[in-house]
């Protein structure tokens, strides 16, 4: 890892848009509204959390996608999923799924519980245009298959993609090589790293607050509130008096056409529009 000179710092932040997706779900959508778009190579990311029955029970019933990756990290609760390749898992606390869709699948998602806490993240990656087509696979790990990284006192982090020293996690994906880290800071707690270069970088905080940057650049990033990172690699976090918690996710730039609709991301019309002839005619 090469030494880095200049410190990463909050270019701009967004707050998450209230939505519902699925059959009625309430989330919070952070990338993918009109402030923020997209985030090459990332092209949506919501966040779920609640302890309403109702605003998840409907769950997510059977739905195409094409062209991209999700990645779904739980936090709380349990989503039991199935796709018409037969595929079937079931998401629990601390668990996550990297499925690629490439050329097409139906799945659903169904939350397998009536009461309690739902919460987590799901984000959208994008597929390089050589790849779009490739057929459809998982990389689902369990809580423990999630190795975790102590680099300072008082910060814990799962490393999920990417690596933190020597701890590497267990998502590889060589076209965008993303980093996704879960971080928890205890109060007043501090680390540095270094981002991989060539990358676009956002931080999300979900519990508590968080510094990011240092001397004149340090910005505060509250409660629920994404930071778009760059500027430089060697990034400084310190939690506040409360402690904090996000997530820092990272990945490589494919700088191609994003051409997309609904559950389908191509990159030419042409191709967009094949991907619902394909699907209306059972080709998923």
């Amino acid at each position: 890892m090469s030494i880095a000179t200049e410190s990463a710092r909050i270019l701009r932040t967004v707050r998450g848009q209230p939505t519902s997706d699925g059959a009625g779900v309430k989330l919070t959508r952070v990338i993918g509204t009109a402030q923020l778009p997209d985030l090459d190579p990332f092209l949506m990311l919501d966040e779920f959390g609640t302890d309403k029955a109702e605003d998840y029970i409907a769950g997510f019933p059977e739905h195409p996608h094409r062209g991209f990756e999700t990645v779904t990290y739980m936090l709380d609760g349990r989503m039991r999923h199935r796709d018409n390749h037969g595929n079937e898992g079931l998401l629990t606390p601390g668990s996550v799924q990297w499925m690629t869709a490439g050329r097409g699948l139906v799945h659903s998602e169904m939350p397998e519980q009536e009461s309690g806490r739902m919460r987590g993240f799901q984000l959208w990656v994008n597929l390089p245009a050589k790849d779009k087509l490739c057929a459809p696979k998982y990389q689902e790990f369990a809580p423990d298959s999630i190795p975790v990284a102590t680099p300072a006192r008082g910060v814990e982090i799962k490393v999920i993609a990417g690596a933190v020293g020597e701890v590497v996690g267990p998502i590889v994906q060589p076209a965008t090589d993303p980093l996704y880290l879960d971080i928890r800071l205890e109060p007043g707690a501090s680390w540095d790293t270094t981002l991989p270069t060539g990358h676009n970088v956002f931080a999300y905080a979900y519990e508590g607050a968080v510094t990011v940057g240092e001397g004149d650049d340090a910005r505060p990033l509250d409660t629920q509130v994404l930071a778009v990172l760059g500027g430089g690699e060697a990034l400084s976090l310190r939690a506040g008096t409360k402690g904090a918690q996000l997530i820092l996710v990272a990945g490589r730039p494919l700088r191609e056409p994003v051409m997309r609709h609904g559950p389908f991301v191509m990159n030419t019309k042409q191709e967009l529009m094949q991907a619902f002839v394909d699907f209306q005619e059972g080709r998923f």
